[in-house]
C-alpha cells in the first residue's frame, strides 16, 4: 500500500534524538494509530510501549532487537518486529523512511 486513505494526522511533528528522527503520527477511523517518518543516518536507541512493527519504506538500516547479539539488515519492503516494554537499536548509514505500526 503506497498511501493512507481517510486518516487524521496530528500536524505537529514528533521530533527525537535533536531532529535525527522525525515522524508525524497518523489516526485511523477504527481508533488504531500509526506514524510515518524518517531517521537520518545515526545510531540510535528507541523504547517501545506497545509493540512495534517498523515497515521499511525506503533505505536500509541495521537493527539489534533487545536480548539479541546479532545486528540484523533491512531494507525497502521489509519490515521487523518490536515487543513491548523493550527497546532496539537502530543504526541508519543513509535516511531511512518508515511506517511504525503500533499494538
Amino acid at each position: 500500500m503506497s498511501q493512507f486513505d481517510n486518516v487524521s494526522v496530528i500536524k505537529k511533528a514528533n521530533v527525537y534524538f535533536d531532529g535525527k528522527c522525525v515522524s508525524h503520527t497518523i489516526g485511523f477511523p477504527d481508533g488504531s494509530r500509526k506514524s510515518v517518518g524518517v531517521i537520518l543516518p545515526s545510531l540510535l536507541t528507541f523504547n517501545t510501549a506497545a509493540p512495534e512493527i517498523m515497515e521499511i519504506v525506503g533505505g536500509s538500516c541495521n537493527v539489534k532487537l533487545a536480548g539479541e547479539e546479532e545486528w540484523k539488515t533491512y531494507g525497502e519492503g521489509d519490515n521487523f518486529q518490536a515487543p513491548a516494554d523493550s527497546r532496539f537499536d537502530i543504526e541508519t548509514l543513509e535516511t531511512l523512511h518508515y511506517v511504525c505500526h503500533f499494538g
